[in-house]
């Protein structure tokens, strides 16, 4: 969330930042909250007003006590400006809950070096890694490499409907060696902590990490038994969700940044893209797994924090031995709540091309405004921490990665040196 003082003092700079993400911006209607600001200077200066009046008029009503004078007018003014009071503090509070509800709506601003751009065709690379594998025969993709590993589509399909995957045997033993060999690389090696979160969250946590209210219909809602009057909870769409709000509604000591956490979790999306597009496969669907990091520092490590986050998500892909490059993010390609992203692409054979296989975001005070998560600050006073998040990575598009790039004539595919101590040694699977 937004500092609505940023927008008292410079509503034209604001908007022109959010005309950076889409141009003509439609998260902020302008000219509401200039009324809605325009009422609740009104409505607080007649309050001031009525203040000083009760205030003079109490006193002379101890004075014409003192003297036994009729107290009864002032009395009758005095019950009336209570009555103004009221009405004022209750209007007052429905200004502020309006004007909340404008800033929840609004998305982060994006920091003043973010590419220009309102889509996708703004984004900028870095930098690559690696050269795309060279085969002498023709190139096959993960769902026909897979099926003879025990990929399995049409089980899921009968079991959940499109969009899900069933795994067993060689696959799935690949997929839960992934996931290891991340957690034991991120915490041996990048310092973070591992965690095992909730799956399920309450409203107000996807409020402090920016996806409700607004991408409420991307969720999967969940109703325990049937019981509508239960807490509204959600499936997480990242394990990014709890950990960063571990720190919500706490005043953290300085000493204690900076946190970094890391978890394995299975991922829900009701959204699944565009319609017809990554219809084929395990790009793109309602349930993945992933491994997050997530980072939480003083405001003056951010920056610093966010490379080093990429680092740690390309360390990942080089041991490997995958091909990819950074890309860095314009404005409207960006994520709700960040102001600075870089995503990870990662080569993929079959289609010839790089697709995003990491998302390392700053988010600067954005999330940690809307959770009030702070830490006392060198003067001794609460200050807002900035947040981190970063897949590192995401465990079922490795997966399809490692079986293109890694594959063989014979059907099988060459298991990564880095991946064998996980999977018994075998320098192969498969063929």
């Amino acid at each position: 969330m937004l500092d609505i003082n940023l927008l008292r003092r410079d509503l034209p700079g604001v908007v022109a930042q959010l005309e950076r993400r889409k141009t003509p911006q439609p998260f902020l209607d302008v000219e509401r909250y200039g009324a809605l600001e325009a009422e609740r200077k009104q409505v607080q200066t007649a309050a001031e007003a009525m203040q000083a009046r009760r205030n003079a008029l109490s006193k002379q009503i101890g004075q014409l006590k003192g003297r036994g004078g009729d107290t009864a007018a002032l009395m009758a003014e005095v019950a009336g400006i209570a009555d103004g009071l009221k009405a004022g503090a209750e209007r007052l509070e429905a200004i502020q809950a309006e004007l909340h509800g404008l800033l929840m709506a609004l998305p982060n601003l994006p920091q003043a070096d973010v590419p220009p751009g309102t889509d996708e065709t703004g984004n900028v690379e870095v930098r690559r890694w690696g050269a795309p594998p060279k085969f002498d025969f023709a190139p096959r993709d993960h769902v026909d490499i897979g099926a003879a590993l025990g990929l399995d589509f049409e089980t899921a399909a009968r079991l959940s409907g499109s969009r899900f995957a069933f795994l067993r045997g060689p696959v799935a033993r690949l997929h839960r060696a992934l996931a290891q060999f991340m957690l034991d690389v991120h915490t041996t090696e990048h310092g973070y902590t591992e965690c095992y979160t909730p799956y399920i969250v309450n409203r107000e946590v996807l409020e402090g990490t920016g996806q409700l209210p607004k991408f409420k219909e991307d969720m999967f809602w969940v109703l325990r038994g049937g019981d509508e009057a239960q807490a509204e909870q959600y499936l997480i769409s990242t394990s990014e969700i709890p950990l960063t709000n571990t720190v919500r509604e706490q005043i953290l000591d300085a000493a204690a940044l900076p946190i970094k956490l890391t978890a394995h979790s299975p991922c829900f999306r009701s959204e699944a893209g565009s319609a017809g597009r990554d219809t084929r496969g395990m790009i793109r669907q309602h349930q993945f797994d992933k491994v997050e990091m997530v980072q939480i520092v003083q405001p003056e490590h951010s920056a610093a924090a966010l490379e080093q986050m990429v680092g740690h998500a390309e360390a990942i892909l080089q041991k490997l031995e995958l091909p990819y490059r950074v890309v860095a993010l314009c404005g409207g390609d960006m994520g709700f709540g960040a102001a600075r992203t870089y995503d990870l692409e990662v080569w993929l054979p079959a289609q010839d091309t790089y697709r995003e296989i990491s998302s390392c975001s700053n988010c600067e005070a954005f999330q940690a405004r809307r959770m009030q998560a702070r830490f006392r600050n060198a003067q001794g006073k609460p200050e807002f921490v900035h947040t981190l998040n970063g897949s590192g990575l995401a465990v079922g598009r490795t997966l399809v990665a490692v079986l293109e790039n890694h594959q063989r004539a014979d059907g099988g595919i060459t298991v990564p040196a880095a991946l064998r101590p996980y999977l018994g040694g075998l320098e192969r699977l498969g063929g």
